[in-house]
């Protein structure tokens, strides 16, 4: 347990960034999931419309550094090679 003030202050701040990272990291999820549901069913231009969300929401999470920027691009890379591989 924490004895002075300083470390008191940091395992309060601790616990609420790791309570904000946590709400960003599943928001990254369910936008992926989006994108995914919408190529499952098979519907090119709502795949794209909840694809060009998605990445919003992966840059704004790879900017405030909660994932490194190459698994960002992996991430986007990768769905924006599903959405494209719709005929």
């Amino acid at each position: 347990m924490a004895n002075t003030v300083q470390a008191k202050k940091r395992a309060r701040q601790s616990i609420s960034r790791r309570d904000h990272n946590f709400s960003l990291r599943t928001e990254f999820r369910t936008a992926v999931k989006k994108v995914l549901k919408a190529i499952a069913g098979g519907d090119k231009s709502v795949a794209q419309n909840e694809f060009k969300s998605t990445q919003s929401t992966i840059d704004k999470i790879a900017r405030k550094g909660i994932f490194h920027k190459n698994k960002a691009a992996r991430h986007k890379s990768r769905l924006s090679a599903k959405v494209k591989a719709m005929a």
